[in-house]
């Protein structure tokens, strides 16, 4: 059995878990709200929660409570290789995780984030590159941890994104979508964009209403699968989505209804 997203992280104390999840979050929530400059801004934050967990697990899984941000910043990640340098198998802790947070702290301070009249812009590709960055740091993060594959490790970050969808009600494990002008299709997609893994077939068709489970499998499942925006486990009953899913179901949470 693969890891549960939530336990991603779960070797850490609560509150600087709350730091590195919350920080990363924020990038992935002001990226798709097309706000760049905040976005850029908490690449910083993300950085220094990183580090963190980093210099914890060099020292042999000592981790302290909250993030700490070291004095000189770049200088401290550089400093990383050699005092570290006998730590067994610690190459991605030591230079390669180090190296990207470099850079990405780098766009935060000298890119014309959070400073009036610098040189460059806050714009579309600075934050891009501070999104995937940030995307990285926290997979490598997970497959520290936890010896895991660098693909599954990825799979369980986009699980860890929140989506917010103000158009679906949820109380409990019962779900709503507000708006009545989709497609079944489309309120396929969006009711399972706010789920981390997998949705039971009995679940979804509770949610969505639909009148006939075999048309739900027939109509919309098997055709979603085909297209490679769902994952249909038919021998489960069990319904995933997909990121060509995450990304049609984003765009239309992300128009005006």
């Amino acid at each position: 059995m693969g890891l549960a997203p939530e336990d991603a992280f779960s070797v850490l104390p609560e509150s600087l878990r709350d730091d590195l999840l919350s920080a990363f979050n924020e990038i992935v929530g002001n990226y798709r709200e097309h706000r760049w400059e905040p976005s850029e801004l908490n690449g910083g934050k993300l950085c220094e929660a990183v580090f963190t967990v980093v210099v914890g697990w060099l020292d042999g899984g000592i981790y302290p409570k909250r993030a700490k941000k070291p004095a000189r910043f770049g200088q401290a990640c550089w400093e990383l290789e050699r005092k570290y340098a006998r730590v067994p198998d610690s190459r991605s802790p030591r230079i390669l995780i180090p190296r990207m947070m470099i850079g990405l702290y780098d766009i935060r301070n000298n890119r014309g984030v959070g400073h009036a009249g610098a040189e460059v812009d806050p714009n579309h590709m600075d934050a891009t590159v501070v999104l995937y960055t940030a995307k990285w740091l926290v997979a490598e993060l997970v497959r520290l941890l936890h010896t895991l594959p660098i693909d599954e490790a990825a799979a369980i970050v986009e699980a860890l994104i929140e989506r917010d969808t103000p158009w679906v009600w949820t109380q409990g494990n019962k779900k709503r979508l507000l708006r009545t002008d989709l497609t079944w299709k489309q309120q396929t997609v969006v009711l399972l964009l706010t789920e981390p893994g997998a949705v039971s077939e009995e679940d979804l068709f509770g949610w969505l209403e639909h009148p006939r489970l075999s048309s739900l499998r027939s109509d919309v499942l098997k055709p979603l699968h085909e297209a490679r925006q769902i994952d249909y486990d038919a021998g489960a009953r069990a319904v995933t989505l997909l990121p060509p899913g995450v990304a049609a179901a984003e765009r239309l949470v992300g128009a005006t209804p």
